[in-house]
């Protein structure tokens, strides 16, 4: 087991990628702190993981907000006691083109997408570095957020900031042994923010095909083992070979 011992938090743990990471992880050993906003949806991860066998316990928490993360991980803690990996999943996107997007739409989604990986990450570091041993994390971009699209404004602007808030927190938490780097994922599974699945919706990579959510969930796990111990500050595509094509179609 890769993961063994281990506590990790996973954040938008209900469905998708975060449901599979959660899984996947359990499956290696780690105990999982699922964390939803919508109770049914991340219950019926923690059950799946303790059906299998697993440790796992919800944490219903609005991830935008400081003091409910801070809550939150310390209640984790009390749980577990300790924090060795985190992986900010959770996101919502507007799916506006600028003059669609409100100023309500752009907050929610810069909120959501941006901030809350920047609290995950500074509340979860603290206790990282306050128990020692260090850690990971991993956050979870997007191919949005590195090309130009017809429409959703405000989530590629926030994509694209998680790219390089990644190479700024592996810089700063380095010293503190904590590796950090993200997944840049295109299309897996479900649309963010929903639940079904649709196996007719276009994609454009070399593999013909949707990514599902194991092989994105597979790819994070490499980056929290120790399979990966000297790689540090990397965004790595998971897309089946979208961003290696050529996007202007000549």
């Amino acid at each position: 087991m890769k993961l063994k011992g281990q506590v990790a938090i996973v954040t938008g743990a209900g469905r998708n990628i975060g449901e599979d990471v959660s899984k996947l992880f359990a499956a290696e050993g780690a105990k999982i702190a699922v964390v939803d906003l919508d109770r049914p949806r991340g219950q019926r991860t923690v059950d799946a993981i303790k059906a299998a066998g697993g440790d796992a316990e919800l944490y219903v928490t609005d991830v935008s907000k400081g003091a409910d993360v801070a809550a939150m991980v310390e209640a984790v803690v009390g749980r577990f006691g300790r924090v060795d990996i985190l992986v900010n999943n959770v996101a919502v996107s507007d799916n506006k083109t600028i003059f669609e997007c409100t100023e309500e739409d752009w907050d929610r989604v810069m909120t959501i997408t941006l901030k809350s990986q920047f609290l995950m990450s500074k509340h979860v570091a603290q206790q990282m570095v306050a128990q020692g041993g260090g850690g990971k994390i991993v956050n979870v971009g997007s191919t949005s957020g590195w090309q130009g699209r017809p429409r959703a404004i405000a989530y590629s602007a926030a994509k694209a900031a998680i790219a390089n808030f990644t190479r700024a927190l592996a810089v700063q938490l380095a010293p503190h042994n904590i590796r950090v780097n993200a997944i840049v994922p295109n299309k897996i599974g479900s649309p963010v923010g929903k639940d079904e699945f649709d196996p007719t919706r276009p994609v454009e990579n070399m593999l013909k095909r949707a990514g599902q959510p194991m092989e994105a969930a597979k790819a994070i796990l490499f980056l929290v083992s120790d399979d990966s111990s000297f790689i540090i500050g990397e965004n790595l595509f998971v897309d089946g070979g979208t961003m290696a094509m050529d996007q202007t179609g000549s």
